[in-house]
């Protein structure tokens, strides 16, 4: 008796613990969730913001009209607007809208070797603490006091002190002193030297001259300076603040439908502000404001930041799928042990509450007793997982709905023992193998399969309902299709055991015949551990899946932006930049990529082709630089690379056939195009092209020419050109000297570096957040795994004993008893191993729109599924040994026992 009773406390620990876990994920999944998207956003806006501030006001200004002495107030007048705009910032956004910058460049000048000199003042500049030598710059008289690197230092050769002449360069009418009063390190990752590189290192000038020879460099100067220099050149300058935006610990408030909202009217609401509190609309000049003595135009605000928190709210409702799935995967291993641990307890009072009733109990009252014998251990194990969930960050303890639900989980664990006692007891349903009752199984089968099909087909025409809400039938469909899956397993698994069976009974010794032949027998009492095996595996895959796809894919799209080793867009625009970004060190091979926005008529019935995107590429050059282009592959195989002799320009099309003519205008002049053949769909997706397309897949059509039979047209009758630069060690540095990452709404080219997009790709803090997720869900998955298949082989083990314990009677040894064992369980775990992994990769295409991974990578197509090898073997592997370490144990056990322990007169249940 005293074993009956440790064998209870024990089952009520378990159910305790079960319990606490469950009732911890369900109140802590909400809230967990939600800090995982604060955390994502809070991420994704810093790596935007890592470049160039998240906000930029810009107010350009003309020179001062009062006050033109040797004092100027243009330092305290900047401060003041300084303040003036941090204080305009929304109530809610007060404290997270910080100034980052005060900045003013000023166009190059010269100094007396021929150097150009980029001048800037900036209030992010490096402090006195940071100058390896002398001092910043201060507002000083009429001598322009300037502070350069120690790198400029040593290459122009200059010393503290030294005074120079600035003379006119782009900055016309300049002829000002100027004296070096500092020295500064510029080795930090300063953004201030990313945006101004020429601050921290000097360029030379690759068209020609001696290497040698310092061309460009940059310096920092004073608010003064920069006065005495545009009173000189009477020129107009911007002054551009840069407001940062960092949201603390509750940046989940702005996820969501209404989150996105929220932000939006107070992103539309801040520029207004500033507006209303820099300008009073005094005349000077034609300009409206003034910044101090200076007229100035009406502040002009620029952001990307509700551009970028929509696309975040897109692969957010994405990435809420994926956890989602993982969470409702625990909470059905969760509870599926609980069924197990719940029938492991009524077998072992099976024949006590048979004796019951016997004595004239009922079988109410005897499931009554059981609910009030298992209440303390359930109201334990909740109480224990709300203070386990109320101590993880992001768990509110308000949250009543999230409490609410964690207790009807609880009140479902705790009812399941009552309720099988009672139909054990009323007619022993559940313990018994009858052959009765297939009519209702198929039914019941049939309806799991149906259900499971329905939910699936709502979830794909439905789609998810985004943000950080509760979707229950998001949380439901994996449940569903493990069901689903399990109904089709049971079903199936036991053919090929059968067969293989009778065709063991050729051999020698009946150990594999006994084997086989019970676990085909057995297969639909097996049915929970079926349930538990295929949930955790389909979980564990398909999120490695996904993990593993995103991981690639983003990569995959960086380099689709980016087209190369790197890419600069507007050559056609700045030719002068991308002749130098073509001739600096590195640089092996460049080809220039053009693309025209036409609209097709069909020269033979003058039908309209569809909106289409007419790109122009070199294949000679484009085949040399990046051989597996399938874009230099179709020219050169087409034969219309290097451009040909007639008028009308041969091109590849996607929805004509070879002959056809099609006619385009642009700007008044028409032009013919012949289709030579067919664009071969692997063109669509070459990266060469990605850096025009990036922004345009969604045309109707694609045409490809080569270059040459471009040359008609205009420049600036492109939509998009871009340079692709190749070079096997290209110095993102010496490239970056030559572009600076630039702000929003600034002019220029902008250049794109496959490295750089590449290591942001690798930090997104959204992948990181669903790989984090993830990766906690599937070890609580894979330890409720565990437990539930421990209680499972517990449960089954009387009879796999009895059966073993009559075969030693008749002379088995130890080494076939344990074989037997190893056979009869090894079926189960291959059907669950099949099942799992075949699930878990079909569950992106079963899931359809509402899983659209081209939301986190975004680039030409979908990304191609990518499987983890990790998560796929290890689970399995995991199976496979638990249930070896099952059977070494069992094995022992048997030979410890007597037989007469294992051989029990009376019991025929088994």
């Amino acid at each position: 008796m005293r074993w009956v009773v440790r064998g209870e406390l024990g089952l009520l620990g378990c159910l305790a613990l079960l319990v606490a876990v469950l009732s911890g994920v369900v109140v802590a999944g909400p809230g967990v969730l939600e800090r995982s998207s604060g955390d994502a956003l809070v991420s994704r806006l810093e790596q935007e913001q890592r470049a160039v501030p998240g906000i930029t006001h810009r107010m350009r200004f003309d020179p001062e009209v009062e006050r033109p002495g040797e004092k100027s107030a243009l330092g305290a007048d900047l401060g003041r607007f300084s303040t003036v705009i941090e204080n305009a910032a929304p109530a809610a956004l007060r404290r997270e809208l910080v100034r980052d910058s005060t900045r003013i460049a000023l166009p190059g000048v010269r100094i007396g070797d021929g150097t150009t000199l980029s001048l800037s003042y900036a209030s992010d500049a490096p402090s006195a603490a940071d100058y390896a030598e002398g001092r910043p710059p201060r507002a000083r008289g009429s001598v322009v006091e300037i502070a350069v690197s120690t790198r400029t230092r040593d290459a122009l050769k200059l010393r503290l002190g030294q005074e120079l002449r600035l003379g006119s360069g782009a900055l016309e009418n300049v002829d000002a002193p100027a004296r070096v009063v500092g020295f500064f390190a510029a080795d930090d990752g300063r953004r201030l030297w990313r945006e101004q590189p020429l601050l921290a290192r000097t360029a030379r000038d690759p068209r020609g001259g001696a290497d040698d020879v310092v061309r460009y460099a940059g310096a920092l100067i004073a608010p003064r300076g920069v006065e005495v220099l545009q009173n000189q050149s009477r020129a107009e300058l911007t002054v551009v603040w840069g407001m940062r935006l960092d949201l603390g610990a509750d940046a989940a408030r702005f996820v969501g439908e209404q989150g996105q909202r929220d932000f939006e009217r107070l992103m539309f609401r801040y520029p207004e502000s500033v507006q209303g509190v820099t300008c009073d609309f005094g005349m000077y000049g034609g300009m409206a404001c003034a910044l101090g003595s200076h007229p100035a135009t009406e502040m002009e605000t620029t952001t990307q930041l509700p551009d970028t928190l929509d696309e975040f709210q897109r692969q957010w409702r994405q990435a809420s799928v994926v956890i989602s799935f993982a969470l409702a995967s625990v909470t059905a291993v969760g509870l599926a042990a609980v069924v197990v641990a719940s029938l492991l307890s009524v077998r072992r009072r099976l024949d006590v509450h048979r004796l019951q009733r016997a004595r004239g109990a009922s079988a109410s009252g005897i499931a009554l007793g059981r609910a009030l014998w298992t209440a303390p251990a359930v109201v334990l194990g909740f109480v224990a997982g709300c203070a386990g969930a109320s101590v993880l960050p992001g768990v509110s303890s308000s949250a009543s709905s999230a409490y609410g639900r964690g207790l009807l989980v609880a009140l479902c664990g705790w009812l399941l023992l009552p309720l099988l006692t009672w139909w054990a007891v009323r007619d022993r349903a559940l313990l018994r193998d009858r052959g009765s009752g297939g009519g209702r199984r198929v039914v019941a089968e049939a309806g799991v399969v149906v259900v499971a099909a329905g939910g699936v087909l709502a979830l794909r025409a439905r789609g998810t309902t985004g943000g950080s809400g509760d979707d229950p039938l998001l949380a439901a469909v994996p449940v569903l299709l493990g069901l689903a899956t399990v109904v089709v397993l049971v079903r199936l698994y036991p053919l090929p055991v059968r067969l293989v069976a009778r065709w063991s009974a050729r051999w020698r010794g009946a150990v594999v015949l006994i084997a086989l032949s019970r676990a085909a027998k057995e297969a639909p009492a097996r049915a929970l551990a079926l349930l538990v095996l295929v949930v955790t595996l389909a979980g564990t895959v398909f999120g490695g899946l996904v993990t593993g796809t995103l991981t690639e894919g983003r990569r995959d799209a960086a380099a689709w932006r980016v087209g190369a080793d790197a890419s600069f867009l507007g050559a056609g625009r700045d030719s002068e930049t991308a002749e130098r970004l073509a001739r600096a060190r590195g640089v092996r091979e460049t080809v220039t990529v053009r693309q025209l926005r036409v609209d097709p008529m069909s020269g033979t019935d003058g039908g309209r082709y569809g909106i289409a995107s007419l790109v122009g590429v070199d294949g000679v050059k484009l085949r040399s630089a990046a051989g597996s282009s399938s874009a230099a592959r179709a020219l050169i195989d087409a034969g219309i690379s290097g451009g040909g002799g007639s008028r009308d320009i041969r091109v590849l099309a996607d929805a004509a056939g070879a002959s056809d003519v099609l006619t385009i205008t642009v700007h008044g002049k028409e032009r013919r195009l012949r289709v030579v053949g067919p664009l071969p769909d692997a063109v669509k997706s070459d990266p060469a092209l990605g850096p025009v397309r990036d922004g345009t897949e969604g045309r109707e059509h694609l045409l490809l020419a080569d270059n040459r039979d471009l040359e008609a047209f205009e420049a600036s009758e492109f939509e998009e050109s871009a340079l692709l630069l190749y070079g096997p060690r290209l110095d993102p540095d010496r490239l970056r000297s030559v572009v600076p990452r630039s702000a929003p709404g600034a002019g220029g080219g902008e250049l794109r570096i496959r490295a750089e997009e590449q290591a942001e790709a690798d930090e997104d803090g959204l992948i990181a957040a669903v790989t984090a997720a993830h990766t906690e869900c599937t070890a609580v998955a894979v330890l409720l795994a565990l437990l539930a298949l421990v209680l499972e082989l517990l449960l089954s083990a009387p009879a796999r004993g009895s059966t073993a314990a009559r075969l030693r009677t008749l002379g088995l040894g130890g080494r076939a008893v344990a074989g037997l064992h190893l056979l009869q369980l090894l079926p189960l775990v291959l059907a669950a191993v099949a099942g799992g992994v075949t699930l878990g990769l079909t569950l992106p295409e079963l899931l359809g729109p509402a899983l659209d991974l081209r939301e986190f990578t975004g680039g030409p197509t979908a990304p191609t599924l990518r499987t983890d090898a990790l998560f796929t073997a290890v689970p399995a592997a995991g199976a496979l040994a638990l249930v070896a370490a099952a059977v070494g144990v069992e094995t022992w056990l048997g030979r410890r026992r007597g037989l007469g322990a294992v051989l029990r007169l009376g019991r025929n249940d088994d």
